[in-house]
């Protein structure tokens, strides 16, 4: 390993505040080296969750393109590319990486032109490697354009609910729009909407705002130590929240570039389409958070459900609609993908979070990572238990979805599992 190579690791691992369960440097490929970069600049560029999804879909998607390619073993997302059969797949995947990432953030065009010349330094000059970085370029630039007109550039435009003359708080939410971006293996982002939540006037309503009231309170007596720190763990939302394990189960797993290139893809698609499909649910249902609905209790006219006026969630409350729990679609639908391709039970695997210093997670079942955050939205305030159940199953169902369609084996019908 070049030195030039051993620092752009480096580089990555400590920059994304991510601790590794294994020695990621040891068996890294192009594929989770470059997942990494572009986490770090999603972290230093703070960017919300769904366009940080939306980036590494059209990452991973050029970039399983580009690799996929060279050795056909899978079906292609859309592009018919026909490179020489010698091209070199770690030079096609560097190429289109950098390409995408230098076009959706063009003010770290220097450092990520760096990063390129890092990731090609090992491999040996010639025909192979030259026509992989033209054939990794064409990837990134007809999936880049394609996506172009997807309609996440739409404005905001979300109009607050209130009488003429009436203050509402005047800070807009957000993604409101996200729900009608393309999707990538959904028909539409209401493919999956779920039914409403629960009246207001029933028991089940009652007992899960009595239940966040009780153990998501700022103040609250019920919630234990540990509770309380997984609750902070997870609020680090985002790709961030589980591209982590991706890269580790990547390396323990010992995927070659091309298996590693659509594990990666499948996620981003799963994840993205995630998010879209959570969006179109939150803005059309426009369900209150539990720091809206406890505090106007007496609203509901439930009488099992006591006004508190002064309460509190342990974190600050996302700024967009409840329903459903946007964390719990995403890292179930993370999860279920990564089951269907590797299996529920795992290696150990770990992760830390900038969000909680010194609490480190583990896991060797998906399904427990994916409950854990469920479970922690509602610890933190922010989500009623039939919102993180209902996250969950659109989470499931999106990753089967994802699975069933896109980048089969090659002859595979769709009706196969991976």
């Amino acid at each position: 390993m070049t030195a030039a190579r051993t620092g752009l690791k480096t580089k990555i691992c400590f920059g994304a505040f991510i601790v590794f369960g294994v020695a990621f440097g040891a068996r890294a490929d192009m594929v989770t080296e470059w997942n990494a970069r572009a986490e770090v600049i999603a972290i230093e560029k703070r960017m919300l969750p769904p366009p940080n999804a939306r980036g590494m879909a059209i990452l991973h998607v050029a970039m399983f393109e580009a690799v996929n390619a060279v050795e056909r073993r899978y079906t292609p997302y859309r592009l018919t590319l026909a490179p020489e059969r010698g091209a070199s797949r770690e030079a096609a995947a560097a190429a289109a990486a950098h390409a995408v990432l230098v076009a959706l953030h063009p003010s770290h065009e220097k450092a990520l032109d760096a990063d390129l010349a890092a990731s090609l330094q090992p491999i040996p000059e010639g025909q192979a490697k030259a026509e992989g970085i033209v054939l990794g370029r064409t990837a990134a630039a007809e999936i880049l354009a394609w996506r172009a007109g997807d309609g996440a550039d739409a404005p905001e435009s979300y109009r607050p609910h209130a009488a003429a003359g009436v203050y509402v708080p005047t800070m807009v939410p957000v993604s409101s729009t996200y729900g009608r971006v393309t999707p990538w293996a959904m028909a539409s982002g209401s493919q999956f909407r779920p039914a409403p939540p629960p009246p207001l006037s029933s028991a089940a309503w009652a007992a899960d705002v009595n239940e966040i009231s009780e153990f998501g309170g700022r103040a609250s007596g019920k919630r234990s130590a540990e509770q309380t720190d997984i609750a902070r763990f997870w609020f680090v939302t985002g790709p961030q929240a589980w591209n982590p394990i991706v890269r580790q189960l990547a390396t323990l797993k010992k995927l070659d570039l091309a298996d590693s290139a659509r594990l990666f893809a499948l996620v981003a698609i799963a994840t993205d389409d995630a998010f879209i499909a959570v969006f179109d649910a939150k803005y059309h249902y426009n369900f209150w958070r539990p720091v809206t609905a406890i505090r106007n209790a007496d609203l509901s006219k439930n009488p099992a459900t006591p006004r508190e006026p002064a309460w509190l969630p342990l974190g600050d409350t996302p700024m967009h609609p409840e329903y459903p729990c946007a964390h719990c679609i995403t890292s179930a639908a993370a999860a279920s993908v990564l089951g269907a391709v590797i299996g529920n039970d795992i290696p150990e695997i770990s992760m830390t979070s900038a969000t909680a210093p010194g609490v480190t997670r583990r896991w060797t079942r998906l399904q427990d990572y994916a409950d854990e955050v469920a479970t922690a939205r509602i610890h933190a305030g922010f989500h009623y238990r039939f919102s993180s159940t209902a996250g969950q199953e659109m989470g499931r169902r999106i990753a089967e979805l994802v699975v069933r369609t896109q980048l089969l084996k090659m002859g595979a019908s769709r009706a196969s599992t991976p």
